[in-house]
């Protein structure tokens, strides 16, 4: 039987996140007295790595103010997950999808720009741990849309590229299957525009889980 690896995005296609993510931004520009970064353009970021989302985000700050920014962001983040206070809901259907799709055989996995701790207590929140065989974090490669998380992934689970599809709610996910030469679906109830998503070479975009599980097959 053909060993199929379907790799998720997190915030934005799994989970919801971008209520932590604009919160801990603003309280780190307010800790160093910066104006608060607009906040579409907080969620428009959401998916890159941290360092080069705050160099989206603060394009004229040095190094060291961008250096202290990211420090900032990670303290505040940290602590607002520690103090329970995270709150990164699944979208309506994504836990069945998982599921149905582990059951089926498949392969699963997570590419995200979060770190490797946020991912497991997000999974962990939400008992879907177990369902995901790869996790591939900021920690150990370069931002989106650099194909290195799908390499690793395909490393790892043994699975051929072309039995391989990464599914995302960015550009930059789409960016990041094309440079892989894997499959490139997206989702439509994330943060970037279905016409965004097609001109970085989405395949097609689902408007619903249940629509993505039709896509996969």
């Amino acid at each position: 039987m053909t060993r199929r690896l379907a790799l998720f995005d997190c915030d934005g296609t799994l989970v919801d996140g971008q209520a932590g993510v604009v919160h801990a931004m603003e309280a780190a520009f307010a800790e160093l007295a910066l104006p608060a970064p607009d906040r579409h353009l907080v969620r428009r970021i959401v998916g890159l790595s941290l360092p080069q989302a705050i160099h989206a985000l603060a394009p004229d700050a040095d190094e060291d103010v961008r250096a202290e920014l990211d420090a900032a962001y990670r303290r505040i983040f940290r602590a607002h997950r520690e103090g329970g206070h995270l709150v990164e809901p699944l979208y309506d259907g994504i836990a069945e999808l998982v599921v149905q799709l582990s059951e089926e055989g498949w392969v699963l996995g997570v590419a995200t720009g979060k770190s490797q701790r946020g991912l497991e207590h997000c999974l962990a929140t939400h008992g879907l741990t177990t369902c995901f065989a790869t996790l591939q974090t900021a920690d150990n490669h370069p931002s989106k849309p650099h194909p290195s998380m799908i390499d690793a992934a395909l490393a790892e689970t043994g699975v051929a590229r072309e039995h391989c599809v990464m599914i995302g709610d960015t550009q930059f996910d789409m960016a990041m299957a094309v440079g892989a030469g894997v499959r490139a679906l997206g989702v439509d109830w994330g943060y970037h525009s279905t016409h965004e998503l097609f001109e970085a070479g989405a395949e097609a975009v689902a408007a619903s889980p249940a629509q993505l599980k039709e896509l996969l097959k």
